[in-house]
């Protein structure tokens, strides 16, 4: 079984789409996927698909649910030999496990990915990292589960995907950042601080690459928006940090120039 959730919900078999229409069938099967090969407890179903007003009829309406993809699973898996849609989608005491093998979710390999890329930037392998970390970034086609109406244990969910994928991307510009690969990454660091005006690490970043490309004005233009958005929006300066890059870039620090400086967390 091959499942995608990072962008829009997709999963099949042997090229068959299982995904449901109905909108509670869509949220299971997206809870399963992204706890496969581990049970996902009938509690926490209950608790994704109606929060904290769970019905009387809930388990006989899972159950129905869960029937549901197996039918699609069955439907998918056709006349193969030694493979039952129960054994996919497996019943287990308190709960479900849907068995994928490895290599066939895509968030898995961005994980494994990720992994890979932040060892090889701990070892000083910049442009391994650099490679690896943009491989991982590759793997998303729009916000994560973005077809799926998600409640409150996939919101949470969700939110830890967003996460891990602003601090990939963080670290893989640093890396390009250390390959000194200034100048490229200007344009990809002017679109995020424009999306991101709060995010002081794509600031810091962009200072750095515009001062290293013969532009502190735009370095020192860059700190000036992300101010002048955090005071008027919550009534704070930049973090410390900040502050001191902000200085460095007035004093014209000849340490700004070295590959080794960092910005990322």
């Amino acid at each position: 079984m091959e499942i995608k959730v990072l962008g829009p919900l997709t999963a099949s078999e042997h090229g068959v789409s299982i995904v449901p229409s109905a909108a509670k069938p869509r949220q299971i099967l997206a809870l399963l996927a992204l706890q496969s090969d581990r049970v996902v407890t009938v509690p926490t179903l209950m608790e994704e698909i109606w929060g904290i007003d769970v019905p009387r009829s809930a388990a006989t309406t899972l159950q129905t649910y869960i029937l549901q993809l197996r039918r699609k699973i069955a439907a998918a898996l056709g006349s193969t030999p030694d493979c039952q849609a129960k054994d996919v989608l497996i019943t287990q005491h308190g709960g479900y496990l849907l068995r994928v093998q490895p290599g066939q979710t895509d968030v898995l390999e961005f994980e494994q990915l990720t992994a890979s890329g932040r060892a090889a930037y701990d070892a000083g392998d910049y442009l391994a990292a650099s490679e690896l970390l943009g491989g991982a970034l590759a793997l998303w086609q729009g916000p994560a589960l973005v077809d799926v109406k998600v409640g409150p244990v996939l919101e949470l969910e969700v939110l830890r995907m967003d996460e891990d994928r602003m601090a990939t991307l963080e670290r893989r510009i640093d890396a390009d950042l250390r390959l000194g690969r200034h100048i490229e990454v200007i344009p990809e660091l002017r679109v995020l601080t424009a999306r991101h005006p709060m995010h002081e690490t794509f600031c810091a970043q962009l200072m750095l690459a515009a001062h290293r490309s013969d532009g502190a004005w735009r370095a020192l233009e860059a700190y000036q928006r992300l101010r002048s958005t955090l005071v008027d929006e919550l009534g704070l300066e930049p973090s410390p940090k900040l502050q001191r890059l902000h200085r460095a870039v007035l004093q014209g620090d000849p340490a700004l120039d070295l590959a080794t400086t960092s910005v990322a967390g």
